[in-house]
């Protein structure tokens, strides 16, 4: 297990100014895991990994792997469902390697489970919208 202040080898930070930015950061490495140090901002009433984190998590992982899967087409989550296996630890490195399920003209269809070293500590599906662009776009609104 890695010291709880080191990040492993490969991962760079996530660099986002919404959401990420306040419960993260979440590391991204080049193969298309991702993960996150569990510290106390995390926590939940009992002291383990608070649940809505580890959504947020996988959220943004899966819907990170939909745009590359729709061609860097923005996506929307349009449903998720997470299973909570077992809890995870403040210090955990927690870790998602997220798979395309199926890909069709409009949806993108996703799995990953949660890891904490050798134990699953949840896991996640779920469906991504394809939205599709104007071709007058800009790049603000695309």
């Amino acid at each position: 297990m890695l010291p709880a202040d080191q990040t492993p080898a490969g991962f760079e930070p996530i660099h986002d100014v919404g959401f990420i930015d306040h419960v993260g950061p979440v590391y991204r490495r080049a193969d298309g895991a991702y993960g996150f140090r569990a510290a106390q901002k995390h926590a939940n009433l009992i002291q383990v990994v608070h649940g809505g984190m580890l959504m947020s998590f996988a959220d943004r992982a899966l819907g990170e792997t939909a745009m590359a899967a729709a061609d860097g087409a923005n996506c929307v989550t349009i449903q998720m469902e997470m299973q909570f296996i077992d809890v995870a630890r403040l210090g955990d490195w927690i870790e998602a390697r997220p798979e395309v399920v199926r890909r069709t003209g409009s949806l993108v269809f996703l799995r990953t489970d949660l890891w904490a070293g050798e134990r699953r500590v949840a896991a996640a599906t779920g469906v991504w919208k394809i939205l599709r662009r104007r071709p007058d776009a800009t790049p603000a609104e695309r």
